[in-house]
């Protein structure tokens, strides 16, 4: 088949490109910016023209986007999307139900949400992974002809954490400056609330008796094509955001109390006791890298994601590292604990694994070799190329 490739800043487009290429299928790129993603009539008589030349047959894109499916709609080509952000708001766009599509989500539950609707253009794909290209990566400091994998490189880091800290400045819920004291005082006792539950997410259907004092402090308006509502806007783009990062923050000061914790943020200011910040790395040449050579990575899970397995998680497995991850659902369906990975449960529940497997090692590689393992053989890439196009 001939792949239209929707080319943004996205994850994972070379390790894309290449899982349809060894498929044994024909890809072109068309650059994009994610910001052109409704309605935009230059842009969409300009992919029509680039689909009329090229001819594809399938336009992929990592994401959804509304103008290119309604270019897909008009030419009667079929547009496959495979959504690895949440929240993603232009999931729910009155475009979605159109015939070309084929979207693609990575958590089980919020697919049924879709399904439950009728909505039959949604279907669920976990994420995945390019272990051969993740095999090969080795330090700068060991060997060229090091056997790949099952060699354990020199360990750098006890525990480890990747990812955004959602503390920057100026963020959505800090702005929220005109709020009374009692619609402050219901959030922090809804977020101390969500907080303490792992696996279900109330922010969303909690939110009616303060939506008119969010709106006044902070005036968010569904999108002229979409369905979504303002407490779907507020829940996932506010108040589980800050949740995220009242979270994160917690649980990386709890954890750097008892064991040094590095961790890599694009905040650079970011600092406290026992704790080393290196910033931010590359997704594509450093952070398997960081992976590789922790003990324990820690998987925070952003709580806007209802059940689905973050691609932070696929990438720490898939590059050989040993997965601390707070419970999702999704989990279950493809790993085991205690094999695979670990999770953990409360903060309490967090401290003592991670003495534990750090104790324990032989038992830690093992299974970080098992999970390993597991995505190489059923979650890579080119089977998911595979899923998609049988």
């Amino acid at each position: 088949m001939k792949i239209l490739f929707i080319e943004w800043k996205s994850f994972g487009n070379d390790d894309m490109k290449d899982a349809f290429i060894l498929e044994g299928h024909e890809i072109c790129c068309y650059p994009f910016s994610n910001k052109d993603s409704r309605r935009d009539e230059v842009l969409e008589r300009d992919f029509i023209a680039r689909l009329r030349q090229e001819t594809p047959d399938i336009v992929f894109s990592f994401n959804y986007f509304p103008v290119i499916s309604n270019a897909c709609k008009k030419e009667n080509i079929r547009y496959i999307s495979w959504i690895y952000d949440s929240p993603y708001v232009m999931l729910y766009s009155y475009t979605v139900i159109n015939p070309c599509n084929t979207i693609y989500v990575f958590d089980k539950e919020l697919y049924m949400e879709f399904h439950s609707a009728g909505i039959q253009t949604v279907h669920y794909l976990p994420m995945a992974a390019n272990t051969a290209r993740l095999d090969k990566m080795q330090p700068d400091n060991i060997p060229p002809e090091t056997p790949l994998y099952c060699t354990r490189f020199p360990y750098l880091y006890d525990v480890s954490f990747v990812g955004s800290l959602y503390n920057e400045a100026h963020n959505f819920f800090d702005r929220m400056t005109t709020l009374s004291d009692y619609a402050k005082g219901y959030l922090d006792a809804l977020m101390a609330a969500q907080m303490k539950v792992q696996g279900y997410n109330f922010v969303q259907e909690s939110l009616a008796p303060i939506m008119n004092e969010l709106y006044r402090a902070l005036p968010m308006e569904p999108n002229p094509d979409g369905v979504e509502s303002r407490e779907y806007l507020y829940a996932q783009y506010v108040i589980n955001r800050k949740i995220t990062g009242l979270e994160r923050t917690d649980l990386i000061g709890s954890v750097a109390q008892h064991f040094h914790f590095d961790l890599f943020t694009p905040n650079k200011d970011f600092t406290m006791p026992g704790l080393t910040n290196h910033g931010s790395v590359d997704y594509y040449n450093q952070m398997p890298l960081v992976f590789k050579q922790s003990r324990i990575n820690l998987n925070i899970s952003l709580r806007s994601i209802k059940s689905g397995i973050p691609l932070r998680a696929f990438d720490i497995l898939g590059s050989g590292g040993f997965l601390l991850s707070n419970y999702q659902a999704d989990y279950l369906d493809f790993f085991t604990p205690g094999e695979d990975f670990a999770y953990y449960e409360s903060k309490e529940d967090l401290l003592y694994k991670i003495d534990y497997y750090l104790s324990h090692e032989k038992e830690r590689i093992a299974m970080a070799k098992n999970g390993h393992d597991k995505v190489a053989k059923s979650h890579t890439l080119c089977d998911r190329v595979k899923e998609m196009l049988a």
